[in-house]
């Protein structure tokens, strides 16, 4: 990493010098250039600046992806506040909490996506993306360098716990600089290269190993804000797309392309999941053009974890999430789960010292609530989740909040959730409900419905079984390994 790179904002707005005329951006028929692109946050912060946000301040963002976002998120830590990303998969109910409690200044919204009505949950100003708000400030000039510290709090992301409240994960800038400069030089991510970017930018990876990493290596972002395989294969062909990451399941759409000479120009994959099957990257590797696959294992605590390296097998990439990354310890405890400890660990959750107490111990290692294994060569393979969360389509679900939303059906009087496999999305939910009333006539097809209009599709229940009680221990809690 470049020494001189203290904060994000520094290393963000040196790209206008370091990739000048090259192409930054590329959204529908916007193209930007370095030099523009910086030009632009430059504008965004000296907006910010103006509306009252100073040194410290925490602005959300609850928008797609998209050239604006780029924009209004390294603009508000241009202006030194601190970015707060909001899911976009979350209801209007579930953002606002959040929202709330991260005590954000002001957030800005793209109206109209997916059918939110902002205006009426959020109790702080909200900006309209597509305003002219991000190009009515004067640019701001004063070096970020100057006037932010390494050690200042970049960004806040919040991640669900067993207890199902979202906790606020305070990352800094000089830490996140660091992680991901070894990240873009594992994930073979090159100056030049053209970066779909389907994660979203509200999870650590989108705006991570997406946006930053890009910026550190000059790469063009070419921001996806909804998924449609016709439309990415259409965008990989037109714009000579090289780097692709993205869960199993855009790989597994992008095996059943007809024509795949629409794809020669990819080179570059990345990919994660608890369990990814050998045979789907054998296949990743005979059918379609990448050079190279990496996967790795993280989480919003502590960012990456490890990483597999370049020459790994099918079989070490398929069934490990490879070795340490540099100056971060992982070990395993006696009951199985994985404990992190190094520079990368978050600086704890915001206004919550319990939970951080909780999850950090006396000795720094972090709990991470899953359960994992080393091989004889090293790398670690996650063998499954403490807490229960599975992952859909590349996306966190957590039993404990999928059920507090299903206990405030009046029809339900008890329900567990588990992750259960699926071919597409690698895991679903499935639900065990006990009913209120033995007459109770809630029906399967009802109850995902009712489910689908209080939370983030992710999160929904593709199955529910009516069951007369659930498997319980001496204590009382239910034993989800007999429901499985």
């Amino acid at each position: 990493m470049n020494a001189t790179w203290q904060t994000i904002p520094d290393m963000v707005l040196s790209a206008a010098d370091r990739f000048g005329g090259a192409e930054a951006v590329v959204d529908g028929s916007l193209r930007l250039s370095y030099v523009e692109l910086v030009e632009r946050i430059r504008k965004a912060a000296g907006a910010f600046a103006e509306f009252g946000i100073r040194r410290g301040d925490r602005v959300a963002v609850w928008a797609p992806n998209s050239a604006e976002w780029i924009i209004a998120a390294f603009g508000i830590m241009t202006a030194g506040a601190v970015l707060v990303p909001v899911n976009t998969r979350f209801k209007a109910e579930e953002s606002a909490d959040v929202v709330s409690r991260s005590g954000a200044k002001a957030v800005l919204v793209q109206r109209g996506f997916l059918g939110q009505d902002f205006d009426t949950v959020l109790d702080v100003p909200t900006i309209d993306l597509r305003s002219d708000f991000l190009t009515s400030g004067s640019p701001f000039e004063r070096e970020p360098v100057e006037w932010l510290d390494g050690a200042d709090v970049s960004d806040v992301i919040y991640t669900s716990g067993t207890t199902g409240r979202p906790k606020g994960a305070m990352m800094n800038h000089v830490q996140t600089l660091r992680m991901y400069e070894e990240w873009a030089t594992l994930a073979d991510l090159r100056e030049g290269d053209r970066y779909l970017m389907i994660n979203p930018y509200f999870h650590t990876f989108g705006l991570k190993a997406g946006l930053i990493a890009s910026f550190l290596r000059g790469a063009t972002m070419l921001p996806v804000a909804v998924f449609d395989v016709d439309h990415v294969v259409d965008l990989i062909e037109r714009e000579r797309i090289t780097m692709l990451p993205g869960p199993p399941t855009l790989y597994h759409s992008l095996l059943t392309v007809v024509d795949k000479a629409k794809l020669t120009s990819l080179r570059a994959g990345v990919t994660g999941a608890a369990d990814i099957p050998v045979e789907l990257i054998r296949r990743i590797h005979d059918e379609l053009p990448f050079q190279t696959l990496m996967t790795g294992y993280g989480l919003t605590e502590s960012g990456n974890v490890t990483l597999s390296r370049p020459g790994d097998s099918f079989s070490d990439v398929a069934t490990t999430a490879g070795l340490p990354c540099d100056g971060v310890e992982v070990r395993v405890a006696q009951d199985g789960e994985v404990l992190v400890r190094g520079y990368s660990v978050m600086q704890g959750y915001l206004d919550d010292p319990v939970a951080t107490a909780e999850a950090i111990d006396a000795d720094r290692w972090l709990h991470t609530g899953d359960l994992g294994e080393f091989t004889d060569s090293g790398r670690l393979r996650i063998v499954g989740r403490k807490k229960d969360m599975f992952i859909v389509g590349g996306f966190n679900a957590y039993p404990a909040e999928i059920e507090g939303f299903l206990t405030e059906h009046p029809a339900i009087a008890q329900v567990a959730i588990i992750g259960v496999p699926d071919d597409r999305m690698g895991q679903v939910g499935k639900a065990f409900v006990v009913s209120r009333s033995s007459g109770a006539t809630l029906g399967p097809d009802e109850l995902i419905e009712w489910c689908r209009e209080r939370m983030a599709g992710y999160k929904v229940p593709r199955y529910v079984e009516f069951v007369d009680g659930l498997p319980t221990n001496a204590t009382g809690k239910v034993v989800k390994d007999r429901l499985r």
